[in-house]
């Protein structure tokens, strides 16, 4: 369902916390960047509640905050990519090989985030 530049990481697997979460994508993004992947659809989930749970907000505080800007180029969260949006319209424009895996989320999909990997890294 992916493309071979493409894959998904589960970072909630085993119910880190959350540094150890951070770290993981860390060294996943490394790991990514070597193997010449272009595309992560990073698993963080939203938490009990429904609202986000800590390694969701963490790591969009992450991003937000540029932790992860010299390997990630550009980020979208997953409850914004939704069928038909904006943002999905500019995410499948980038990268048309998501558009089969993002259909199955006609509202979008608050426990994920899709990372665009550049083509040019520091070394970290």
């Amino acid at each position: 369902m992916l493309s071979s530049d493409t894959i998904e990481i589960n970072i909630k697997q085993g119910s880190p916390h959350v540094e150890e979460a951070l770290d993981s994508v860390t060294e996943q993004l490394r790991k990514c960047s070597e193997l010449g992947i272009k595309a992560i659809i990073l698993i963080h989930g939203y938490g009990s509640s429904g609202e986000g749970g800590r390694i969701k907000w963490a790591f969009h505080d992450a991003l937000e905050n540029n932790r992860y800007s010299d390997r990630v180029d550009e980020y979208f969260f997953g409850e914004n990519v939704g069928y038909g949006s904006e943002a999905y319209q500019a995410l499948i424009k980038r990268r048309p090989g998501l558009k089969r895996y993002l259909k199955r989320f006609k509202e979008g999909n608050a426990g994920m985030t899709v990372l665009l990997l550049g083509a040019h890294h520091r070394n970290a």
